[in-house]
Order: structure tokens, then sequence, then C-alpha cells
């Protein structure tokens, strides 16, 4: 069931930017930690950025760290992905996720509400 709806994909060339957002669907997710993750063709769904809350407290994984700046908006119940100096193997669906809890966190079993993912490619 789609309850996270994320957009913002496309196509770009290496090192170029994109903005990715994820707004609920039918409920408020202000209170929850958000996550981003991605899965490319024939791999497993990664983790890629986490928010608490708040907004206070930030994790990337190392791939992306650097590049990758996760925020959040509570007024407006949005979360964003802003994704500077693209690569090749930045190439996949990127998925938005909520979980209800204080602490933030890298496996995607431990979020229980997911958005449909948006397509990003990066060509060389």
């Amino acid at each position: 069931q789609v309850q996270l709806v994320a957009s913002g994909g496309g196509l770009v060339q290496a090192g170029g930017s994109l903005r990715l957002s994820c707004a609920p669907s039918g409920r408020t997710f202000s209170t929850y930690t958000m996550g981003w993750f991605r899965q490319a063709p024939g791999k497993e769904r990664e983790f890629v950025a986490a928010i608490s809350r708040y907004g206070d407290t930030t994790y990337y994984a190392d791939s992306v760290k650097g590049r990758f700046t996760i925020s959040r908006d509570s007024a407006k119940n949005t979360v964003y992905l802003q994704m500077n100096s693209l690569k090749p193997e930045d190439t996949a669906v990127y998925y938005c996720a909520a979980r209800g809890a204080t602490m933030v966190s890298t496996l995607p079993y431990e979020y229980g509400y997911w958005g449909q993912g948006t397509q990003v490619t990066v060509s060389s």
C-alpha cells in the first residue's frame, strides 16, 4: 500500500543534481523518523540517509556522504533528499520510508511505511 509519495526523480548527467521530495498520503509523519533507500536492478534495497523526528540528527551511507543531504519541513510534512555530484552508480529507484521510533535506523525492516519510489538515472 502506498502511504508516502516520492517525486523529483529524472535523468541527469554525471555531476548534476536532483532534489527528491516525499509527501504523506492519508496521514501525518511529522513525529516519525524518516529515511531514504534505493534499489538498483538485480540488487538489494540499500540505505541512503535518515533523519530524526525534529531534524536534529541525520545519518548517511558512506557512499553518499558529502554529496547528499536529507532534510524535513514539519509544517509541510515533507522530507527531502538533495543529491549533488551525482554518479552513474547512484542510478536506482529511490524510496522514502517512515518509522515510529526516536532513533534513526539503516535497516529497511524497521520502517513500517513506504512510498512507491521514484526513478533516478545518471548518465556518464
